[in-house]
């Protein structure tokens, strides 16, 4: 007889194929289909999210879950008890949608994504504003249902943290805001000083133009360097670069441009970091919750890890800069030599997109946009605020002003248009999370400098391997952080990484 634990096991088998189909139509939507294609794929996703939806919030579900917790404790491991968790977490997340939501938020999304590539180049505010107002409007109702149903549990949670909690388990906007808050106290001022400090630097920008088959051949050489699978993934083009498919089959993206190497390269470091992380989770438990990524702030400290902590270490840049040059031919001048190139990738200048923006003041993009879609998820502000409150936050933050340049300020990310509100924290957490990573990684191994100059990166994979990637969901944020490094997110590490970085000049 089957056990109600093995019952829900093979269940979610099953609904990690249809993940999987899902993951790969989402991968062509982005890069491959034709215009003309959107609304058929569209409508094609939308079945396939109620579809899932109705699988995994099936009654029998519920049943198979209540037989398991009652009996399971004498009978399960520690790695199935917490696949039991991980199940049900996801079960009540996903049961207290109803489906025509879920189908309306498919539908939105996709239509807004897709408007959005050409409106963003269009500058057109005002027909991205109302696609968005729909997508807003669903995210609301979405947050009221989760927290209706968390307050019949007996707990309290605001709007935004009910979205928040589907990308960082347990993560609340207090202790966002006391992250954050931290941040705001010292941040600017570093910025400032690191500013001063390097106007009496001198850096070579490369000259272009460099052909994208070049410089895609140098992407796909560095990818093998940082240990990527390509019998289990690839590399293609994307409007916005990102890591999609699933950990059997992972697809990454970049984007080109001809007169400037320098960004798709790291792109693809960073997406790399992703990749390994999906293709290092535990193949045993790949098809189970507690075989996904930790958290999307743990997603991101891998994709971090690899292009903060390796990709812009001016070591890493010494062992590359040979191979860059290799791939452009003829470029051998002062602009290639390592040490332009680390002076190039730590260059930090107050801009307006966050994607290319520096280390250091990314995580002012971060928190403007925290800010404005709390504030947006909880009915305090409106869509059609939202460039003005841009404006006014890039202006405080960062001294410019994106005044009717909507392109590159409030249209300029992906991320809302399909209502992934409560995402966008991931990144400065992620930040946080690598730093600590890497002090503790430094602390087990000694000092990275002379394995990356030698390109040896063997233990450094295995480090992340045994403490991070194997580690998947089994354990909590929290405890995998501690098992890890030895205490729980402190950002201490942080800001010590970008002192000794960006202020030390004895490094």
């Amino acid at each position: 007889m089957t056990s109600p634990y093995q019952q829900l096991s093979n269940h979610f088998q099953q609904l990690h194929h249809l993940h999987h189909l899902s993951a790969i139509c989402g991968w062509d939507q982005a890069t491959m289909m034709p215009h003309g294609g959107n609304d058929a794929r569209s409508a094609a996703l939308a079945e396939l999210a109620v579809l899932t939806h109705q699988k995994l919030t099936a009654a029998q579900v519920g049943d198979w879950l209540d037989q398991a917790e009652h009996a399971g404790s004498p009978t399960l491991t520690d790695a199935q008890q917490a696949n039991l968790r991980e199940i049900h977490r996801r079960y009540q997340q996903a049961r207290v949608l109803p489906e025509k939501l879920v189908q309306a938020q498919s539908l939105a999304g996709s239509r807004c994504e897709h408007a959005w590539r050409e409106q963003r180049k269009n500058n057109d505010w005002s027909g991205f504003a109302t696609n968005l107002k729909e997508v807003v409007n669903l995210s609301r109702e979405e947050a009221a249902i989760r927290v209706a149903a968390h307050a019949d549990n007996g707990s309290v949670l605001g709007n935004y943290d009910s979205l928040l909690d589907r990308y960082e388990p347990g993560m609340t906007t207090t202790r966002l805001d006391t992250l954050f808050g931290d941040l705001k106290t010292w941040l600017p001022g570093m910025i400032d000083r690191v500013i001063d400090q390097q106007s009496s630097q001198t850096v070579c920008p490369p000259q272009g133009p460099f052909p994208i088959e070049k410089q895609k051949a140098l992407g796909l050489e560095i990818m093998t360097l940082l240990g990527f699978d390509f019998n289990h993934g690839r590399l293609d083009i994307s409007v916005h670069p990102f890591c999609g498919g699933v950990p059997e089959d992972v697809r990454i993206t970049t984007r080109y441009d001809e007169q400037d190497f320098t960004q798709s390269l790291m792109g693809i470091i960073h997406e790399t970091g992703h990749a390994r992380y999906e293709q290092g989770l535990p193949a045993t438990w790949l098809s189970q919750p507690a075989g996904e990524a930790r958290s999307m702030g743990i997603h991101e400290s891998q994709s971090l890890f690899f292009e903060m902590q390796l990709g812009r270490h001016p070591a890493f840049l010494q062992r590359i800069s040979p191979v860059i040059q290799s791939h452009l031919p003829g470029e051998t001048g002062p602009a290639f030599s390592s040490a332009n190139l680390a002076r190039l990738y730590t260059r930090v200048q107050r801009g307006f997109i966050r994607v290319d923006a520096d280390e250091l003041t990314y995580p002012a993009h971060i928190i403007l946009r925290y800010e404005l879609e709390r504030a947006l998820i909880e009915g305090e502000i409106e869509v059609g605020d939202i460039p003005e409150l841009w404006d006014q936050k890039m202006q405080r933050y960062l001294g410019v002003s994106t005044r009717g340049n909507y392109r590159d300020g409030c249209m300029q990310d992906i991320h809302w248009t399909d209502g992934s509100f409560g995402y966008f924290p991931s990144y400065t957490l992620g930040a946080m999370y690598a730093a600590q990573f890497c002090a503790a990684l430094q602390r087990d191994l000694g000092d990275l400098a002379p394995r990356l100059a030698r390109g040896e990166l063997d233990d450094v994979f295995s480090w992340l391997s045994n403490n991070i990637w194997s580690q998947a969901s089994l354990l909590e944020t929290d405890a995998l952080v501690k098992q890890a490094t030895g205490e729980a997110l402190n950002p201490g590490w942080f800001r010590t990484h970008l002192e000794k970085r960006y202020l030390d000049t004895s490094v």
